[in-house]
């Protein structure tokens, strides 16, 4: 039942991150066409809840994506039991989140 659950969060992230991925492709091919700069971009992020959100959800959602996918890769190629497998990946997950909101916050805060 765990497998089913895992497989089904995987896709959701994925169909969450689809947009989001899009979306910052779009902003960034933006960013790079009318030549801003580090400092011209990080001046509009700043204070900016929409962009807090957008990439806070990024963050999530691959973090959640990613840690079951080394999951899934773990198990096929350490062979390593279950609670090892999940005490793992929960410690890889957790560390993509910390970092990943870490750079949010950097950015928009």
């Amino acid at each position: 039942m765990i497998g089913v659950r895992l497989y089904l969060a995987q896709r959701l992230s994925a169909m969450v991150m689809v947009p989001l991925v899009f979306g910052h492709l779009a902003i960034m091919i933006y960013a790079i066409r009318d030549g801003l700069s580090a400092a011209e971009i990080l001046s509009r992020t700043q204070g900016s809840i929409f962009w807090g959100l957008f990439y806070g959800l990024f963050v999530i959602a691959a973090a959640i994506h990613a840690s079951i996918g080394l999951r899934v890769l773990a198990h096929e190629y350490l062979k390593i039991g279950n609670t090892n497998l999940n005490l793992l990946t929960g410690l890889i997950g957790s560390g993509f989140l910390i970092l990943g909101a870490r750079a949010v916050i950097a950015v928009t805060l």
